[in-house]
């Protein structure tokens, strides 16, 4: 056989079945054929690969180092071949529904909303992606992105989702604690942690030449979610966007410093066909996620 020809797939679950039963018949009930089929399946694939892959033992088969070799392989690309089928199998369920959301705002803002999401659209696959590269909408790959910025693309609607800010916010324990002292002393009672964007944000470094100016800066993150973990440890204050922390907020385990200027954050855009969507239930998202945004 040439060393570029790949037996038939139907040889070779012919074969894999035979294998994993040790029985010509079991495989061929299995497959819904008959025991002749798998044996001319199992001698056609011998004459193709030109080695001996099963040898009698007792009413069954076993394997021959050759067939062992070969079972490994097919069992190991047929799971792939499956799991493959199984993704394009969620690709076509009638309830799909593409929404592309940075991670912070879907972590602080979105995630929490999704049972009621849930509950209203019962029929509902939503798949998630944090993937912020995907700037184009079409009826393929995405169906719904929010974005910091309007996409700018023919035919899509495109809304002023959420306004978004930063705040100073510290654990609801530490919070209380700084309560009872002068501002001017937190930096006494709790060190800062750091978005490395905020520092140089024109929004926000004014803040830490400022007001922050005197704390102590424990940590500086390049990722808003691990920050808020470090937050709500309980040790330190930190600035972060509003919507992110808002689930914590609401949660009573986080606590806004009313202390501190709350400034201006990111424009949230939200993009989608709506007029020629991919179906209607892409458009029910859609309404649904600008009503979340109109909320006070």
């Amino acid at each position: 056989m040439s060393e570029h020809r790949i037996p038939s797939l139907k040889l070779l679950m012919g074969f894999e079945a035979a294998a994993r039963h040790g029985n010509f018949s079991r495989a061929a009930d299995e497959l819904h054929v008959t025991q002749s089929a798998i044996s001319h399946q199992v001698q056609q694939l011998e004459e193709q690969i030109k080695q001996p892959l099963f040898r009698r033992a007792g009413r069954g088969v076993e394997l021959t180092v050759a067939g062992e070799v070969l079972l490994r392989s097919v069992q190991r690309s047929l799971t792939v071949l499956r799991s493959g089928l199984g993704r394009i199998a969620t690709y076509l369920d009638p309830g799909l529904v593409v929404l592309v959301c940075p991670a912070p705002l879907l972590h602080g803002w979105l995630q929490p909303r999704l049972h009621a999401l849930q509950a209203q659209l019962p029929e509902l696959c939503l798949l998630l992606s944090v993937d912020e590269s995907a700037r184009f909408v079409d009826e393929l790959d995405v169906d719904i992105a929010i974005s910091n910025r309007p996409l700018l693309q023919l035919g899509l609607q495109e809304i002023p989702l959420l306004q978004d800010e930063w705040v100073l916010v510290a654990s609801t324990a530490l919070a209380a604690r700084l309560a009872g002292v002068p501002q001017a002393q937190h930096h006494e009672h709790a060190d800062l942690i750091c978005l490395e964007e905020s520092l140089t944000g024109d929004a926000t470094a004014p803040l830490f030449l400022g007001p922050l100016a005197r704390f102590r800066k424990r940590a500086i993150y390049d990722d808003a979610r691990l920050m808020l973990d470090a937050t709500l440890d309980g040790t330190v204050i930190a600035c972060l966007p509003r919507l992110l922390v808002d689930a914590s907020i609401k949660r009573g385990q986080l606590e806004i410093l009313s202390d501190y200027p709350r400034l201006p954050g990111t424009t949230w855009w939200l993009s989608g066909v709506t007029e020629m969507a991919r179906s209607e239930i892409v458009v029910q998202v859609f309404k649904w996620l600008h009503a979340q945004g109109l909320e006070p």
